[in-house]
């Protein structure tokens, strides 16, 4: 072996092992934008079949502020700020601002309480058997003025005696067992008594169904009294007549001939006590005016029993015709 075969150098190739690196990440994004664009087309092609009026619902929708979602409001942003729930006018009354104002959310906590009143008397009634059996006669319900009881009159089971004011035992005893649960809330009351059209045969220049309506409201006022409920309680004692007719009834219809217990709620008892009559209205025979020979014009009938003019009652005749 030469010397020039021993000096020259041994060289020894390894093949490197490179790390494996995908080269499909970029199809996961491409897959999430053709999903995204798909439903987004499927979303255009949704709105291109909506009416005007839709539109419009659906505009109102996305236009609703989280603030407006938790507390309530108006649907769409009626702030000064261009941002939807926002509004750097603490002064501002329109909108989703004016509904979180304290006044506001009292009045739905108000209607809350009312609303789970409701649903004790409610209960109440289903589990008394002798209540549950009168609860046809009974809608309770949400008015925009608070919760309103109607109890019904019904020829199987009537609340007063053709032309009377006296209540029938079964009446009597319901709202003298509702009475307890109605004083579970400070909410002041407003009962109202209703008539049908049928009138008394001596005329309306006589005791009428004003007085008698107003007669049966004072009546389930006792009774409510009687069942433990505080006289402060009521803030007015109304006689409507048939000039409130239950709707889609016919004025004669028996329907017609009920009481009505409001607890108002608090919007609505400052409404009323700012008026300048939340003291019980008494509804009593009125004084027919001067020269006007015993007649009475409905208009000055009404004036008559809001400002109780007193006169003699006029006996009442056993034939006479009265809801």
């Amino acid at each position: 072996m030469s010397d020039d075969s021993a000096r020259r150098p041994i060289v020894i190739r390894r093949k490197r092992h490179q790390r494996h690196v995908p080269h499909g990440t970029w199809k996961i994004a491409y897959a999430d934008f053709m999903t995204a664009l798909m439903a987004f087309f499927l979303v255009m092609w949704l709105l291109s079949g909506l009416s005007s009026p839709q539109m419009k619902s659906v505009s109102k929708y996305f236009r609703t502020p989280l603030k407006v979602a938790l507390v309530g409001g108006d649907k769409a942003s009626a702030s000064n700020s261009a941002i939807p729930g926002g509004g750097d006018n603490p002064v501002h009354s329109d909108g989703e601002v004016a509904r979180t104002t304290p006044r506001a959310t009292n009045y739905h906590a108000d209607n809350r309480r009312l609303d789970r009143l409701r649903a004790r008397l409610q209960a109440q009634i289903e589990q008394d058997p002798k209540l549950n059996r009168m609860s046809s006669q009974l809608k309770i319900e949400m008015v925009p003025d608070g919760l309103r009881i109607q109890i019904f009159d019904s020829k199987r089971r009537p609340m007063f005696k053709l032309g009377s004011a006296r209540l029938e035992p079964d009446i009597k005893q319901l709202l003298e067992r509702i009475a307890p649960t109605l004083s579970t809330v400070d909410n002041k009351i407003t009962l109202t008594g209703h008539t049908d059209d049928l009138a008394y045969a001596s005329g309306p220049s006589a005791y009428s169904n004003w007085e008698l309506s107003a007669d049966r409201a004072n009546a389930a006022r006792r009774a409510l009294v009687a069942g433990g409920m505080a006289p402060t309680k009521l803030l007015r004692v109304i006689g409507a007549a048939d000039t409130d007719d239950v709707e889609g009834n016919k004025p004669g219809s028996p329907l017609n001939r009920r009481i009505s217990i409001l607890l108002l709620n608090d919007r609505a008892q400052r409404r009323i006590e700012a008026s300048g009559r939340s003291v019980e209205t008494r509804t009593v025979p009125i004084r027919p005016p001067q020269g006007s020979a015993g007649k009475v014009a409905p208009a000055d009938m009404q004036l008559g029993v809001i400002l109780g003019w007193v006169t003699p009652k006029v006996p009442r005749v056993p034939n006479d015709i009265s809801g």
